[in-house]
This record gives structure tokens, sequence and C-alpha cells, in this order.
């Protein structure tokens, strides 16, 4: 109905925030002088994206098998499935040289963002020519790519349609509430690929490295702070700096967002300090959403670390000239890299044509994907048995312990009253017998993302009014298309537009589509910037209900009554709770409970709306349970549809 008022103002304040995090990092940075300081950080650094992927502590049998072999003209391809967990099978190809009597390098190709994983003739083409040149190199197909698509035939996957960044961020965002993190998963197939990497007897443990490109340049950067036994690194398409990337309004999927890894000070640079001095050449493209002004800053300053560890040379840079992709420029400045870290000599460049295979001719599985395979497991499967789990050993709270625990898990300390400014009132109806006046207010409870406070009525009013009752409504979306339906329940009513959703509505964002709800949308992208900060959306705009439900108490409002429809039921419930003093709530169309979302495969409700870990400890009933003159009406299930409808 009306155009977001401040639609940028949720972008700008994570600029800022992400800037000043680079700033402090710089500054920290600047200060180190000698060896032992380069020293000193490398370790803080490796300790923090430790901490922040809690990897399995007990690495399980791969039960490794070879379901084929193609042999070419110098090399063979041995078809090779592994368990990186029990039961969930790692489909990959392993390329090796034709049999000589020494050790041979190794390196473990991490894909991107290819629909056909493994079998990418981009990927193909880097493999053919690493093993040409000698090296054993296994080739790994994510989570849903290649043969790992983990939501085949099952109900109400349109919103997935075979699109394996989708796939992802559905893993990513139910895995959140269980505390996983889907990137830690991501990294273990890697880990668990270079364990059977290392069971060869082939294979010189000296000399094995890493590279990948986009969704796989991700990887090996993660990787490569991770793991000790990688001896060089060269990560394509990813590297520049998470400011660039916010400052660019560029949204990543849920693998690509280490929980807190901002919010400990680190940027992207530390995934490469964390192993300095090892040998890595950072790889970008000059016209790549991956900024490359980015990528250039980042090599700089790791190059001067690097400097002080007496190691300036191990770390190089190359830009290749094109787009977003592991160019045929790219691959040859790897190739040219890992020669001279191990000792390879000989033709370093690719022949004009490289004859790659089909994909079937590739395939690990007869039937094409692991969803075929007897006994497999998926990465929901996981996801719910520590769901199992938690739900057994949670314990049940009394309603002042519930409030303590959720008002520590939001971070929610002092409440302020929030100044208000006043807007522009809005007419709706003008001239005609159902005219009605919305009478708005901006209040600062974070000054740089006002949540707007709107009154609907029969008058316009320029100060905010005082009274003894009022009904304060969390919309779904908007507040000005819910409150005239709320306006006939209750004499006085408010709506509050809390961050993200009406008057603070993102104008941008890296998105295909103005659907809310959409992945990649703006909504994911801000809960994904909370996330790296250690945050959490949901949380702040729950600080925003209670900062408006202070300021109307100062204003004389004694009962007041909280309404929260949808995806704004869940902030409203939260906030009763922590309030304490709320007269009634009436939740419409409210989620059953967090773990619901993670019992089928596909769930529409956002990440936004979700804690990171939270069924460790508690669930919605046990918070619905706990408000006072609860009232829930028409509920909805995990696909926004009614629930016993």
């Amino acid at each position: 109905m009306f155009q977001p008022t401040f639609g940028n103002a949720v972008q700008e304040y994570f600029v800022k925030r992400f800037r000043n995090v680079a700033e402090e990092r710089r500054i920290r940075l600047e200060a180190l002088k000698t060896r032992e300081d380069a020293e000193h950080y490398v370790k803080d650094v490796r300790n923090k994206t430790s901490a922040i992927f809690a990897l399995p502590t007990e690495k399980t049998p791969l039960n490794a098998v070879c379901t084929g072999t193609e042999q070419r003209d110098g090399f063979r391809i041995e078809k090779i499935i592994y368990q990186s967990r029990p039961g969930l099978p790692v489909t990959s190809n392993l390329y090796l040289p034709d049999a000589n009597n020494e050790k041979i390098p190794a390196v473990v190709f991490l894909c991107g963002h290819s629909a056909e994983g493994k079998s990418a003739d981009v990927y193909q083409t880097a493999a053919i020519t690493l093993a040409t040149q000698g090296y054993a190199v296994l080739v790994i197909d994510p989570f849903s790519q290649g043969e790992r698509y983990q939501f085949l035939n099952v109900p109400n996957a349109n919103s997935i349609n075979g699109s394996c960044t989708r796939e992802h961020c559905m893993i990513g965002k139910q895995q959140l509430l269980v505390d996983e993190f889907f990137g830690s998963w991501r990294a273990w197939d890697a880990i668990r690929g270079l364990d059977y990497l290392l069971e060869r007897p082939e294979i010189d443990p000296a000399r094995v490295s890493v590279t990948g490109n986009s969704g796989g340049g991700t990887m090996t950067s993660f990787v490569n702070a991770l793991e000790p036994r990688f001896t060089a690194a060269a990560p394509s398409c990813y590297i520049t700096s998470w400011q660039r990337n916010i400052e660019n309004e560029l949204a990543a999927d849920a693998e690509q967002i280490p929980p807190g890894i901002s919010g400990l000070g680190c940027e992207m640079g530390d995934l490469i300090l964390a192993r300095a001095p090892r040998p890595t050449l950072i790889l970008g493209q000059k016209n790549d959403f991956f900024d490359a002004r980015g990528t250039r800053e980042t090599y700089e300053e790791v190059k001067r670390v690097y400097s002080l560890l007496g190691a300036e040379e191990n770390v190089q840079l190359f830009i290749g000239p094109t787009n977003h992709g592991y160019s045929r420029h790219n691959r040859e400045a790897m190739y040219k890299f890992f020669a001279q870290h191990n000792g390879i000599s000989g033709e370093l460049r690719e022949p004009a044509e490289t004859a790659t295979l089909p994909p079937k001719s590739l395939q690990c599985v007869p039937a094409g994907q692991v969803e075929y395979l007897s006994g497999r497991r998926h990465a929901r499967d996981f996801t719910m048995e520590i769901a199992d789990q938690f739900a057994v050993k949670r314990k049940k709270h009394s309603a002042i312990e519930l409030k303590n625990l959720v008002t520590e898990r939001l971070g929610i300390k002092n409440i302020v009253t929030p100044y208000y400014r006043t807007l522009r009132v809005q007419i709706v109806n003008q001239e005609t017998p159902k005219q009605y006046f919305l009478s708005r207010f901006a209040l600062e409870v974070e000054p740089a993302i006002p949540a707007v406070l709107k009154l609907i009525s029969e008058s316009a009013y320029y100060h905010l009014p005082s009274n003894h009752s009022a009904l304060l409504h969390i919309p779904h979306l908007a507040s000005a298309e819910e409150l005239p339906e709320m306006y006939t329940k209750h004499e006085n009513v408010f709506g509050l537009d809390i961050r993200g959703i009406g008057e603070t509505r993102p104008l941008g964002g890296d998105q295909h589509t103005r659907e809310f709800f959409a992945p990649y949308s703006y909504d994911y992208h801000f809960a994904s910037c909370h996330i790296l900060l250690g945050e959490s959306y949901l949380a702040a705009k729950v600080k925003d209900i209670l900062g408006t439900l202070k300021l109307l108490q100062e204003y004389g409002y004694k009962e007041i009554h909280i309404s929260g429809r949808g995806q704004g039921a869940i902030p409203a419930a939260l906030a009763a709770l922590i309030h304490g003093d709320i007269a009634s709530v009436t939740l419409y169309n409210a989620p059953q409970s967090w773990d619901a979302m993670l019992r089928e495969p596909i769930s529409l409700w956002p990440q936004s709306c979700m804690l990171k870990g939270i069924l460790k400890e508690t669930d919605l009933p046990e918070i619905y349970g706990a408000l006072n003159n609860l009232e829930m009406i028409r509920p909805w299930d995990n696909l926004f549809n009614e629930v016993n409808k």
C-alpha cells in the first residue's frame, strides 16, 4: 500500500557495522611489528576459526568403495564413494596418473555451485590437466550437486526446484535450530576426502594441495584454516572481504556464513592467516561479484603478515581478466603455483582442447543419485536425529526460568524509552465513508533503524496520544495492510513495523524477486549478517517491540494487549514473555514450533525467525504455555497453510 520510508535503513546499518569490524581489525594488523606479533596473531585466528567450525571429534570409518574405472590416455579415473559420516555418502572421482614407482603429489579439488558437481567441464579440465602433470586429484561432489541432491522425491519442493544454492540454504536454516553450521558439514566432507587420499599408497603426504572456485573457493578457504595437513592452497573467486560483500548487498549460501566470525573481529583474510605461512595463491577475477578490490586489499594485508613471518614469497595474487569462474587464466596460474611448491616441472599450460567425459561416465551410483543407495542418509536425517536428542534432554522450566532463559538467549539487556519522530500522516480511503488515518511515529529503539509505530483512527495525531488501554499488533509483513482488520477488535489499535518489514522493508538487495520469502532475499541476507556478527535478527526485532512497550507505558498505557500474525507472531510471543505484564496475547497464523520447522524437508519459515541452537533449551510450545491469556487463531504449518483447516 505504501512505499517504505526507511527502505535503506537495515542495509546501511550493516554497512556501518561491518566497516567498524574491518577498521578495528586493520588497527590490530597495523600494530603487528615483529615475527612474534605475527605468530601470536596467527595462533589467535586459528583458535577462533577452530571454535566457530566445531568439527566432529571422531572420525568414523570411511567405508570407501570404488564402483568403476575409466581408463584414459596417460591416466585413469576411479569412481569413489566414501562416507564422511555414518551412512552419509560422498561421491567423488579420483584422477590418477598411470603407474610409476614414486609417491606423487595430490590435490583435493572442491567444486563451486555447478549443478553437475564433479562432472562439470571446467572441473574435469582442471583435474585432467593436473593428472597429466603427475598429480592425483580427488574431485568431490558437494551436497546438492552432481550425485548428491538432498531433496529428490520430497513433497512441496517447488521452492527448491533442483537448485543447489536453495537446497543449501534450506539445510542450513534447519541445522541452525540444532546449533549446527552447514559450512562445517561441507568442510568435513573435504577433510574426510583428504583422509581417503592419505590412505592411498600412491600419495606423498608432504605434497597435498587444495583448490576450488566460488563455493569451492569458499570451502578451500575454510579447510585451509581448519586442516594442518594441506601443504598449499589456491582459493579462486571467493576471497574478498565480508565488508565488501555487505556493502555490495551480496547474499551468500548458508555454508558461507560462519556464525560469529565477524563478531570475533575476523575477516576473510584470517582464513588464510590461520595457516600462515602456508603457500597460498589468492585467485580472483576482474569482473566478479566477489569484489576484486577486496581481493587485492586482502592480499596486501596477508602479505604483510607473511613478510613478518619471513615468507612473503609464499603468498601470491592473480586476478583474471574475465568474469566469475575458474577460467583458463586462473587455472594456469594455479598449475604454476602448485608446481612451484610441489617440485613439478614440464608443460604447465592446458592444451587448446581437453576431451572431457559425459557426466554419466563419471557417475559413482548407477542411478546417478545417492538418493537411490540402500541405507543412505541425507543431511536432514541427522538434523532430525539431533533434534530428537535435544527433545529428550530438555528440562521443563518454571515461568521465571523460561523468562530468564529467553532474555539471556536473545541478549536483551537494558531497554530504554526510545526517542520518537512524528512522520507524515497517511490517509486511507480518502473522502469516502471508510476514510481513516494512520498516524505514524518513528521510534529510535536503535537510532539507525527506526521501528515505525502506527495508530489507526478517525483523526490524525501529530503527537503520541495517551490512553489507558491499547492493542499493539505485530504484522506478518506490514502493519498498514493488517491494521484495518485489527481496528474492529479494539478501541486503540497500534501497528508496529519492526525492522525489516513494512516501513523498513528493504528497497534493494541481491535477489531475483521482490518476494519476501524467496531464497536469497534481503530478509535472508540480513539474518545472515546478524549470524556473522554472532547475533540474531529475531532478537533485534524483539528489542523493537520491548522499546515500544516501554514508550507506551510511559504515555499512560497501563493495559496493553499484544497480537502478532505469521512471522510477527514469534517476536510478539517472545516480547510478551520477557515483558511479563501484558494483558493478553493473540497469535494469528503462528508456527506450531521451531521443532516442526525441521520435521518436513521443506519449510517456508524464514531464517530470520529462528534462533541458533534454541532447541537445546526450549521450544515455542513452552513459550506459548507461559503467556497470560493466550489465544491461538489458525496456526500455520511449514508451508503457511492453516493447520487442520
